[in-house]
C-alpha cells in the first residue's frame, strides 16, 4: 500500500475570510472526493447522499428541508461521504508491516488516510503488532473476557453518535442484559450540558424547533456556534429566514466567516453575486461571557416591562406555563451594568442594539452549540436562555423556541434509543417488560468517569462503537494511560484512528459496514434509520460496494457479539435481528415513546417527527410547567497575563480528523499547531506574530500542563481570549475540568499563559 503523507508543516497566513462556501467550496469538495474516489464512484455518493432514498451524512445531525435538492449536501459533507467510501484499504499486509508502536507515532490524518478496514485483527498480549482473527473468535475472546469480570460493571461500552438508531437499541439492550448501565456516549462530551438544562426547565433535553420555524422567526441568536465549518447547511437555513425579514445575532469569540456573509453555491447571487449578509449585528463576546450578556438582556426586559405595563413581558402565559417568576425576577434584577461588561467584554450600546432587537421581534429562537455547552457553567447559561424565552412566551409556538445544533448525525438518536448512563426508570420498565429482564437500576459511567475508572483499575474492559475515544477526551496523557490499563480493548471501525494504537493488554478491531454501503441481510437489502437535531427520523440506505466483503454490519457485530456473551439462555432473537433490521424497529415501537408504528411512519417520504409535548404545552417537569431559574455567574478570572483559551475545529476536519492542515475561512495555511490571539493581547504580553510559544493551562490545585510549540497568529478574537485546534489542545484539558451538573470537560474555558520558546 502507498503511504500518505502529512500535509507539509509549512504555515502561510493570510487575511480571514468575510464569507463561506461559494464556488471555492464546490471546488475543495470535489478536489478531495475525487482524491480519494473515481469520479463515477464519487458521483454516485454525491447523487445519493441525503436524498429520500439514499444514505445520510454522516457529517452532522442538521436536518434535510421538506423539498430537497439534487445536490443535498455541504462542502463538508461531500468530503465526509467520500473520505468513508475511500477506495484506499488497510489490510492485514499492513498490520503485518506496521507494529503498533510505529502506528502510535503516526498523526490523525495519516491514520485516517490509509483507507477502509477490511477484516478483524487482535493484539495479543505481548504482541507487536495485529494479525487477523476470525469473526467467530473475535466474539468469542471478547464475550470470554466479559463474562471472566468480576461483575458487569468492569465493563465500558462507549458510542460515538454515527452510529444508527437500530444498533443503539441493541446495543443499550446487549449491555443492559449483561447487566450495567455503562454506556457512555460523545454526548457526555458536547451537548450533555443542553440535555441537563432543558430537562431541569422544559421537561425534555431536545430542541423544540423546525426548519420552518427557523424560516419563520423575527429573530435568531446563533451562539457559539460556528455553522460555516460544522454544520454549513444551516447557513441555507438562515439564508432563508432573512429573505424572509427575519433578523440574526450571531455571538462568538471569533469574527467566523459564515456568519458575516454567506453564498449559496445553488443560487446566482451566491455564484456570481455578494451573497447573503447573515449577522444583523455580531458581537464577539468574551469566553464565556454569554451567561452574563443573556442575565442583561432578561433585566432589560423587565425594567422596560416596569416602564411600559403590559407592554413587554407575555403574563398571561408566564402565569399558564411557567413556575418560579417572582423570585427569578427578584434575581434577575441583581444584574449589574459593571459585571456585564466586565464578563462579556463587549459594549453597553452593543448590548442595548440587541435589546432594541428583541423588543421588535415577535418570534424568537435561541440556536447554540458547544461554544455554551464546554464550560463550567454551560447549564447555567443554557437555563439563563431558556429564562430569555420565557419571559415573552418564546416557546411552544411557531417561530420561536431553543435549538441546540448537534455536530454528530445521530447523536441525538442515540440517546432517544437508550444510550445513556441513567435513563428514565420509565424507559427501562418497557424495556423490562418487552424483553422479559430486570434492567440494572444502579447509574452508570458517564464518559469522564469512564476513564476515572479505567484509571483506577474498576473498569477493565472498554469497548468503542464508532468514534475515536482516546482523541475525543480531555487529559490525553490521563486518558491513554487508562486504556492502556484495560486486560481488553475493542474498536468497531470503518477506518484507523489512534484508539486503535492506544490498547489494553489484548486489543480488537471489528471493522464494519459505513453509512454509504449497502447491507444486504438473508431477507434482503436493509436500511436503517437517523435521527437529526430536529426530532425527524429518516431512514438511511447505502448504494456502494462494501469495501470488503469480511465487513459486517454495526447491528450484526452487536448481535453476535450478545449471542456469545449472553448464550443460549438469552430469550432475544439475535438472530432474527440480524436477519431483518424490521424486527427491530417493531420492538422499538413498543419500547420508546413516540415510535409506535415505525416502520409503517418512517417509511413514508421525509420519515416522521417526533413531537416534542413542550410545542403541546406539556412540561415533564416536577412542576409540570416550564421552570425559572436563578443562575449565579462566576466569571472565568483569568490572572494577569493570562488568556481564556476555547479549543475547536478546523475547516479542514471532522471531529477529530483533519483532512488537511487547512482552515482556510480563518486564513491559517499548512499547520494546525497555531494559536490565534488578539494582537493587543500579544503585544501586551511581548509576544510577536508568528513567534513560537508553549501553552500552559493552570488549574485551581496549582498544577500546570504544557502544549508544546504553537505558532502565535494575530487574529482578531475577542480580548482576553485565545483559540487554538483540538485534539491537539486536549492535554490543557485536566480531567476533573468539568461543568457542572452535566460533567462535560471545560474545552472552551482553558485558562492559559504563552511561553516562547527560546
Amino acid at each position: 500500500m502507498t503511504s500518505i503523507e502529512d500535509p507539509q508543516d509549512d504555515l502561510s497566513v493570510t487575511p480571514p475570510k468575510t464569507w463561506a462556501v461559494g464556488v471555492p467550496a464546490v471546488a475543495h469538495a470535489i478536489e478531495y472526493s475525487l482524491s480519494q474516489n473515481s469520479p463515477v464512484r464519487t458521483a454516485l455518493t454525491l447523487l445519493n447522499i441525503n436524498q429520500t432514498k439514499g444514505f445520510d451524512c454522516p457529517g452532522c445531525a442538521w436536518p434535510e428541508p421538506g423539498r430537497r435538492h439534487l445536490n443535498e449536501y455541504c462542502e463538508n459533507g461531500a468530503k465526509h461521504v467520500n473520505d468513508e467510501a475511500t477506495t484506499r484499504r488497510v489490510t492485514r499486509e499492513f498490520f503485518a508491516e506496521h507494529p503498533v508502536a510505529e502506528l502510535d507515532t503516526m498523526s490523525d490524518y495519516w491514520l485516517n488516510q490509509q483507507g477502509r478496514l477490511t477484516e478483524p485483527m487482535v493484539k495479543r498480549p505481548g504482541a507487536t503488532h495485529y494479525e487477523p482473527i476470525g469473526w467467530d473468535d473475535a466474539f468469542g475472546l471478547l464475550a470470554d473476557e466479559l463474562r471472566g469480570l468480576a461483575g458487569p460493571d468492569e465493563a465500558l461500552f462507549y458510542t460515538s453518535g454515527r452510529l444508527n438508531n437500530e444498533a443503539a437499541f441493541l446495543l443499550q439492550l446487549f449491555v443492559r442484559a449483561f447487566g450495567t448501565n455503562n454506556l457512555p456516549d460523545c454526548s457526555n462530551l458536547c451537548h450533555e450540558s443542553s440535555g441537563s438544562a432543558l430537562s431541569q426547565t422544559i421537561g425534555v433535553g431536545k430542541g423544540s424547533v423546525s426548519l420552518e420555524d427557523i424560516y419563520a422567526a423575527d429573530l435568531i441568536f446563533v451562539v457559539g456556534q460556528n455553522p460555516g465549518t460544522n454544520h454549513p447547511r444551516m447557513l441555507s437555513a438562515l439564508e432563508e429566514t432573512k429573505r424572509n425579514g427575519g433578523k440574526i445575532v450571531a455571538v462568538n469569540p471569533l469574527p467566523e466567516a459564515g456568519l458575516i456573509r454567506f453564498k449559496n453555491p445553488q443560487k446566482a447571487r451566491g455564484v456570481i453575486g455578494r451573497g447573503t449578509e447573515i449577522a444583523d449585528i455580531f458581537l464577539k463576546i468574551r469566553p464565556g461571557g454569554d451567561l452574563a450578556l443573556f442575565q442583561m438582556l432578561n433585566k432589560l426586559l423587565l425594567d422596560a416591562e416596569d416602564a411600559a405595563p403590559g407592554t413587554v413581558l407575555d403574563h398571561e402565559f408566564i402565569a399558564a406555563h411557567t413556575s418560579g417568576f417572582d423570585a427569578y425576577a427578584a434575581h434577575a434584577r441583581t444584574v449589574t451594568w459593571e459585571h456585564a461588561l466586565t464578563a462579556t467584554g463587549l459594549r453597553r450600546e452593543e448590548i442595548e442594539a440587541v435589546h432594541q432587537q428583541v423588543l421588535a421581534s415577535e418570534k424568537v429562537i435561541v440556536c447554540w452549540a458547544m461554544g455554551l455547552t464546554q464550560h463550567k457553567h454551560g447549564v447555567p447559561t443554557i437555563r439563563e436562555i431558556v429564562d430569555f424565552l420565557l419571559l415573552r412566551g418564546n416557546l411552544g409556538r411557531p417561530g420561536a423556541g431553543v435549538c441546540p445544533v448537534r455536530g454528530h448525525s445521530n447523536v441525538q438518536g442515540d440517546r432517544t434509543m437508550g444510550i445513556s448512563e441513567r435513563m428514565p426508570q420509565a424507559f427501562m420498565d418497557a424495556l423490562g417488560r418487552e424483553f422479559g429482564f430486570t434492567p440494572p437500576t444502579a447509574h452508570g459511567l458517564d464518559a469522564v468517569d469512564s476513564i476515572r475508572a479505567m484509571r483506577d483499575g474498576h473498569a477493565k474492559v472498554f469497548v468503542g462503537v464508532a468514534g475515536n475515544f482516546a482523541r475525543a477526551t480531555p487529559d490525553s496523557a490521563v486518558t491513554e494511560a487508562a486504556l492502556r490499563q484495560c486486560s481488553l480493548t475493542v474498536q468497531i471501525s470503518t477506518k484507523l484512528n489512534r484508539s486503535h494504537t492506544v490498547c489494553g493488554a489484548t486489543a480488537l478491531i471489528l471493522p464494519t459496514l459505513g453509512r454509504s454501503d449497502r447491507d444486504i441481510q438473508a431477507t434482503g437489502e436493509q436500511f436503517y434509520t437517523v435521527e437529526d437535531s430536529m426530532s425527524q427520523v429518516r431512514t438511511s440506505r447505502g448504494r456502494l460496494d462494501p469495501a470488503s466483503p469480511d465487513l459486517l454490519s454495526e447491528i450484526a457485530i452487536i448481535s453476535r457479539l450478545a449471542r456469545a456473551t449472553l448464550g443460549a439462555e438469552s430469550t432475544i432473537p439475535w438472530e432474527e435481528f440480524i436477519a431483518d433490521y424490521s424486527t427491530v424497529r417493531d420492538r422499538i415501537s413498543r419500547v420508546v415513546p413516540g415510535f409506535e408504528n415505525f416502520n409503517e411512519r418512517v417509511a413514508r417520504p421525509g420519515g416522521m417527527l417526533l413531537v416534542n409535548p413542550v410545542n403541546e404545552g406539556i412540561y415533564r417537569t416536577a412542576s409540570g410547567k416550564a421552570e425559572f431559574t436563578r443562575n449565579d455567574f462566576d466569571m472565568i478570572d483569568a490572572p494577569p497575563g493570562y488568556l481564556v483559551l476555547q479549543s475547536l475545529r478546523s475547516h479542514d476536519q471532522w471531529n477529530t480528523i483533519p483532512y488537511a492542515g487547512n482552515d482556510r475561512y480563518r486564513g491559517i495555511h499548512h499547520a494546525r499547531r497555531v494559536v490565534l490571539v488578539n494582537p493587543e493581547d500579544l503585544a501586551q504580553r511581548g509576544i510577536a506574530d508568528g513567534e513560537v510559544v508553549d501553552i500552559v493551562s493552570i488549574w485551581h490545585d496549582g498544577t500546570e500542563r504544557r502544549a508544546p510549540r504553537f505558532v502565535a497568529v494575530a487574529y482578531p478574537a475577542s480580548r482576553g481570549s485565545a483559540a487554538a485546534y483540538y485534539p491537539e489542545t486536549n492535554v490543557l484539558v485536566p480531567l476533573d475540568s468539568v461543568a457542572d451538573i452535566s460533567n462535560t470537560p471545560t474545552s472552551k474555558g482553558i485558562i492559559v499563559r504563552l511561553e516562547p520558546v527560546l
